[in-house]
Order: structure tokens, then sequence, then C-alpha cells
């Protein structure tokens, strides 16, 4: 067999072969594949490397010729004959997702950027393999992204001495600009964006692993945390600062760091204009969504680093602030555990040990660690440092599960020749008090959560027609019904709640009547066994048909499994962000939420995570 693998998979999927008069960019996709596949989990990487060959030894065996060498007509039979097999398409619908990928670079390449004048702030970063094996400080703050941020910023303010460290390592905006979408995104998330939770239906929940977090691999999309939330939060689990009045205090210091504000109508883009245009000939609720991206120039590379700098995730704003203050980034140090020992029959964090990628390890001495690795993360830090006897930790995982719905419109909607788009441009909240909010996306092929339907030559016609596609995402504000298990690496698991689903449902009639009315000639609906339709009422019947079991699902919010309240007995952490039983460890990141928010949460995270670290400088006397 080749050593590339993933010439099956592209010959096979997406008829892309050896023809003698192909696009020149057909011939580097499997090259593509196969270099992402390298930086996806071990897991995964070996049942597609398995596929691939699959694939190939089927051909030899049926046509005596590997995949890659048919003709076209020959792929095409082969193709009719595994799509005659059980569970084949439904197989290869996960299959898709990285070859999409790999086709959207090698077919579009990088979108022009407008240049960003200044260069980034300086941050004060140092790789894990010059940092010395002992060091003190007060602080220690165990990941880089939204939450961390703000406490590394909070605490270095009030004087402290502050380290974070973070598994991932920094890119900076001048690195981005220089590199295709395809190549970034591989390196800035946790397994090349495959970590799944898993589950009836799995769910794909990327996260990103850099400095900044996954700030650096988002939508820039900003939500205040929704009154009736902060009000629950509150009521139901006395956190008391989700008071409205001085948590509004906080969301606006969190604003004021990342410059939120209202996009340019100019770059709102086609697909946002769409959106704007089927709400509001239904009467519905909608406008442009807050970003922190002001200057953005609408190249709608966002999920994969912005190569401009207009997006001020937090290694662009919060964390230069605190490096400016004083404190320190370690970059590629895996926190392997949080040291504790009693005193006076407390027990009290006194270290935290981490790990160089060489596999050589070092300790930070200090009185105070902020947990702030994530919700995946963070749970199973706290098992390796035998901190886990609540026996809520890892339970109450709330993660937003989205379904997608494009509409085909008869002119350019996005890429070469459409103009800028912003990845989200437009929120539709008609029914944000039933927990669903619709939201324009414009990602490119493989880099959004819709994923275009057939296999094979009508694959490849949908991935040369899809700049014609308006897409819009729904998530829902779902029940807390995941967990995160695991130590040394977390393992997710989520069941979608009947009601969740029924409500995702919905959500593709409400998405599928907006491209309508805006004027699609079709929509695709994003779910397999009834990939389009032609009319609203042909959407009703779809729905009505399809069960939630049978939904491709997406999410990118995981929360909770930490989560803070009143009752020691429901909530691992303290109203005050205290983790229960251990003195001198502080959570500050998405763990906290109690419930989902029912929004893109980098406000609400970031501003509860200023709240705890608030309350902790002045409890301790800074």
């Amino acid at each position: 067999m080749s050593t590339v693998h993933g010439r099956a998979l592209s010959a096979v999927l997406l008829d892309v072969g050896a023809d003698a008069h192909r696009p020149e960019w057909e011939g580097q996709v499997p090259e593509r594949l196969h270099r992402f596949m390298s930086s996806l989990p071990p897991y995964l990487r070996t049942g597609l490397h398995a596929a691939d060959m699959a694939l190939d030894g089927f051909s030899v065996l049926t046509t005596g010729r590997r995949a890659h060498r048919l003709p076209p007509d020959t792929r095409a039979r082969l193709l009719r004959r595994l799509t005659r097999m059980p569970g084949f398409e439904t197989l290869m619908d996960n299959v898709k997702i990285p070859l999409l990928l790999a086709a959207g670079a090698s077919r579009h390449g990088s979108r022009p950027v407008r240049p960003f004048v200044r260069a980034d702030p300086p941050l004060d970063v140092c790789p894990a393999s010059d940092w010395p094996d002992e060091h003190r400080v007060d602080a220690v703050v165990i990941g880089s992204g939204a939450g961390g941020a703000v406490a590394a910023l909070t605490l270095a303010s009030s004087g402290r001495s502050v380290v974070v460290l973070e598994e991932g390592r920094h890119f900076s905006t001048r690195e981005l600009a220089s590199r295709p979408p395809l190549d970034r995104f591989a390196d800035a998330y946790q397994d090349g964006g495959a970590t799944l939770a898993w589950g009836l239906p799995p769910v794909l929940l990327p996260l990103g692993r850099a400095v900044g977090g996954t700030t650096l691999v988002n939508s820039g999309t900003c939500f205040r945390t929704p009154p009736h939330v902060l009000d629950r939060w509150q009521r139901t689990h006395g956190v008391e600062l989700a008071d409205p009045v001085s948590f509004a205090r906080h969301m606006d210091h969190v604003e004021k760091l990342l410059g939120v504000g209202v996009p340019d109508p100019s770059v709102l883009g086609r697909n946002g204009g769409l959106a704007l245009l089927g709400a509001g000939r239904l009467g519905w609720s909608a406008a442009p969504l807050r970003r922190n991206a002001i200057g953005c120039g609408g190249c709608c590379e966002c999920v994969a680093g912005c190569p401009s700098g207009a997006k001020q995730a937090v290694h662009l704003s919060v964390l230069p602030a605190a490096c400016a203050a004083g404190a320190r980034i370690v970059t590629r140090a895996r926190a392997t555990r949080i040291v504790t020992e009693h005193h006076a029959g407390a027990r009290r964090a006194v270290a935290v040990e981490a790990m160089r990628p060489d596999g050589t390890s070092f300790t930070v001495s200090t009185g105070l660690v902020v947990a702030a690795a994530g919700a995946l993360h963070t749970p199973a830090l706290l098992r390796r440092s035998g901190l886990a006897e609540h026996p809520r930790l890892g339970r109450n995982l709330a993660i937003h599960p989205a379904v997608s719905v494009a509409g085909r419109f008869t002119e350019a909607v996005t890429g070469p020749g459409a103009g800028p788009n912003i990845l989200q441009s437009v929120g539709v909240d008609e029914w944000h008090d039933e927990g669903i909010l619709i939201e324009a996306t414009a990602a490119p092929p493989g880099m959004t959560s819709f994923v275009l339907p057939h296999l094979g030559r009508a694959l490849k016609r949908e991935l040369d027609d899809a700049g014609k596609l308006g897409l819009l995402g729904a998530m829902v504000s779902d029940r807390s019904s995941g967990r995160v298990r695991g130590t040394h690496r977390p393992f997710a698991s989520y069941t979608l709640h009947a009601e969740d689903g029924r409500r995702l449902l919905r959500s593709i009639t409400h998405m599928g009547r907006i491209l309508f009315s805006a004027g699609a000639r079709e929509v695709l609906t994003g779910i397999p066994a009834h990939p389009s339709v032609t009319s609203p009422a042909d959407l009703d019947d779809v729905v009505r048909r399809t069960g939630h079991r049978r939904l491709h699902l997406s999410a990118f919010h995981p929360t909770g499994t930490a989560a803070l309240g009143a009752d020691d007995r429901h909530s691992p952490v303290r109203p005050d962000g205290r983790l229960r039983g251990t003195e001198g460890v502080l959570v500050a990141d998405a763990c906290l939420l109690p419930s989902s928010p029912g929004v893109n949460p980098q406000i609400t995270i970031m501003a509860l995570a200023h709240a705890v670290t608030e309350r902790a400088v002045r409890r301790d006397g800074g």
C-alpha cells in the first residue's frame, strides 16, 4: 500500500483519481488529507487508515486495480456497490469531514486578508524546555483560554507573581497569516479538532489548544449572559455572583478588554444579508451579532485563527495586559498534578507539577492554583491530583448541541467573488425563550458543522457548488446530560435529551423557512436520510419523519463539569469559585457554569472568572 494514506478515500468518496485532465487541486487532496490525519488522535487516525486500506482492498478484489487508479466510470460503479452495503453511507458521513477539510483547502486555498496595521502586543512567553525545574510564585493559572487569561490578569494586577501553564503553543498573527487554514486548523485544536462526546448520536466537540485556548479559534461572537439565566443561577443554585447588577459590571469589564461591538455592515456578507432578509420577510426577530473583532475584513477564517489580528482573542487582548502586569506564560507545559499537603487538619494546594514535551517534569510552588483547563480537562486534572471526592465532579456537562441547514441560491453567497463574509454574522432570536438560537454562518467547506450530502461525483458537484450555499446553524440550550470521565485523557459522553432533540428538529424547520423566504431554490437539510427539499411543505414532512437520533450533531461550548453553587451535595465548587474540600484551589473556566447559558459563552466564562478571582484577591488581602 502507498505511504500516502487517503488516496482511496479521496478517489471513492470524492471522485478524485488518476484522470488525465483533472484540475490541479484534485491532485493535492490525498496529500493534504494524509497530513491532516497525522494530527488526529491515534484511535481516529487508525480508523481512517483502516477505512482507506479497506476501500483500496475492496477495489483490488473487485476490479483488479487500486481505487485511485480506476477510470471515473469504474469508480462510480465501485461506489454504487459499496452504498448497497448496510450502514456504509452513515459511516462515511463521519469520514467526509476530514476529506472536505482537505478538499476545501486544496480547491480554494486562503482567502484574501485585509492587513492589520499593528503588530501583536508583546507577551512574556517561555517554552517549557527553557523553564527551570523548580520555581515559586504567588499563583499558578492552569490554562490560558477565556477564564485563565482573565484570572491571570486579575491576579497579576493585584501585585501577585503569576505563572500561566499552557499545554499548547503560541501562534502569532504573522504565523497565522503565512499558513494555509487547514495547517492552522490541525495545529491549533486539541486532536486536530476531532474531540468527540460519545453517545447516540456522537457529537463533534472541537477544543482549542494554544495560547488563548479556544478563543484563538472561535467565531468571535460575544453575547452577554441572558438575564433569565443569571436569575436561575441565583435563585436555584445560590450563586450570589450572578446578581444581575454586580454581574453586569464584570461583563462590562470583559467587553472593554475585548473591544466588543457591532461589526461594520460592509463585512456582514451576503450570507448574513440573506438571513436578515428571510427573517424579516417572516416577521421574525434578527440582528447582526456583536463580536470582539472591530476592524474585521471578513476573511471568514476565524475557526483556524484570525490571520489579520482583528479578532481580539485573549492572546491579543487580555494576556498582554496580564504580562504587562508581571505574569509569565509557559508553553508546551502539561499540568500533571496539583500537589497538596495537610496543614492544621485542612488540605491545601502547595505546588503544580507539569511535564515538558520530552517527558521531563518541573514544579512550580505556590499558595494559589487556578484551574482553568476547560470543561473537559479540568475534571481530569483534579482527578489526577486526588481532588475528585465530590460525586458531581465531571457530571452536569452541557454542550449546546447544534444542527445546520443550507439553502442553495442562484448567485454566489460565499467564496471567491462573493466579497467579505463574517463567520457568524447574524443572530435570529425569535425562539430564544424556547432555548433555540439561530446564527448565520459562512465557514469554508469542512470548517463548518454542515456536512455536504452525497458521495462520489455527487459530492464533488456539491463542493463545486458550495459557494452558492447560504448556511444557518441552530444551537439549543440543553439539559446538562453529559459527563466527563478519565484522568490521563478526558472521555466525554453525552445523551441528547429527547426534548432537546425535538427542539433541534424544530430549528431545522425554522432555518429552512428563513432560507426559502430569502429566495433559496433548494434547502439541504443536514439530515442524512433526506438530504434536500424544494419547499417548506416537503421540509415539514421530512422533519416529521425524522427521529432526533438520526441527526448529524456538532457542539462548541462544553460547560458545567465543576459547577459552582451553594448546595455542597450538588456543586463541586463553592459559590465564590473555591473547590470544595481543598484550600488554595480556585476554578475559573467553563466548568463553573451551573447550567447551559443558551448563548455563545465567552463573555459569561470571562465574567465569572473575573468575579471569582476578584473576590479571591479581596479575601486574601490583595
